[in-house]
């Protein structure tokens, strides 16, 4: 007679205790897949940046970097702090004859529209010792990160020539 009445208490119970645990309030919501607008937001963003470097405008340039963007260019070291990156670049726009630039050849995002990279070829010019033009081109990949006020920084910036090296025979 006892048993009847513990297995309802039981049942009871566990049915008021499955009652009272929490419901989830929120409905998990899909992000929204905005890779085709950030895409093409960062392709203008880039030709953009590359404009400044072409106008030999060093602040601007340096701007498209976030605070700790790790810089790898070629032939130098790597820059440490934001006032080293800067006068890597100084010394590149303000060399005699520069001129150049970089033009995008392909752009991706993640889906979580947070971080993508971009790569592409540049072209540089500038005075040799001599004076005379000396033109450099290669290829590059930047790592960029949206920022929380949703703009786009680069965090990681490689570039390399894809001129071959002094006494190399290719």
């Amino acid at each position: 007679m006892n048993r009847p009445i513990v297995l309802v208490a039981c049942l009871a119970l566990l049915m008021f205790a499955t009652a009272c645990q929490p419901q989830a309030t929120q409905t998990t919501q899909a992000t929204p897949d905005t890779r085709e607008a950030d895409e093409s937001t960062l392709r203008e963003w880039d030709a953009q940046w590359s404009k400044a470097a072409s106008a030999k405008d060093v602040d601007k340039t340096v701007s498209y970097y976030a605070d700790d963007a790790l810089v790898l260019p070629p032939n130098g070291p790597v820059p440490t702090s934001k006032d080293a990156l800067r006068k890597t670049w100084e010394g590149m726009l303000t060399a005699p004859g520069f001129s150049g630039g970089w033009k995008a050849t392909k752009v991706e995002v993640a889906k979580s529209g947070d971080i993508g990279f971009v790569s592409g070829t540049w072209e540089f010019t500038w005075n040799d010792a001599k004076g005379k033009p000396v033109t450099d081109r290669g290829k590059f990949v930047e790592v960029v990160k949206k920022q929380a006020n949703g703009q786009w920084k680069c965090v990681t910036d490689i570039w390399n020539s894809e001129l071959p090296l002094p006494g190399d025979k290719k």
